[in-house]
C-alpha cells in the first residue's frame, strides 16, 4: 500500500512514526513550562466591535434636520463659516 500526503510516506507505517517526537521525561518537560494563551485585537478590529455596539439611527435628530432643510433654516452663515474653516484647516 502507498499512501500519498503532505510527507509523501509510502508503505506501511509504525505507530510510533520517525517525525514524532519523544519526551525522555514527559511530566518534567510540561511542569518546567507554562503555556499561556494570548490575544491581540488590532485597532480596526476594535473600531469596527465599537461601531457595532453603536446605537442605531437617531430618529428623532434626523426628524429634525430634514424638518430644517425643508424650512431653510438649516444652512445658516454660522454653520457655513464653521464649514469654511474646517475645510481650510485640513487642506493648509
Amino acid at each position: 500500500m502507498q499512501v500519498y500526503g503532505p510527507t509523501h510516506l509510502h508503505g506501511a507505517q509504525s505507530i510510533r512514526a520517525p517525525h514524532s517526537s519523544h519526551a525522555a521525561n514527559p511530566s518534567a518537560a510540561t511542569s518546567s513550562r507554562s503555556i499561556q494563551d494570548e490575544l491581540q485585537i488590532s485597532d480596526a478590529a476594535q473600531y469596527v466591535d465599537q461601531v457595532h455596539n453603536m446605537a442605531d439611527i437617531r430618529q428623532d435628530r434626523v426628524d429634525e434636520i430634514r424638518a430644517q432643510i425643508a424650512s431653510g433654516t438649516y444652512e445658516t452663515d454660522e454653520k457655513m463659516e464653521i464649514a469654511l474653516g474646517r475645510l481650510l484647516d485640513e487642506i493648509g
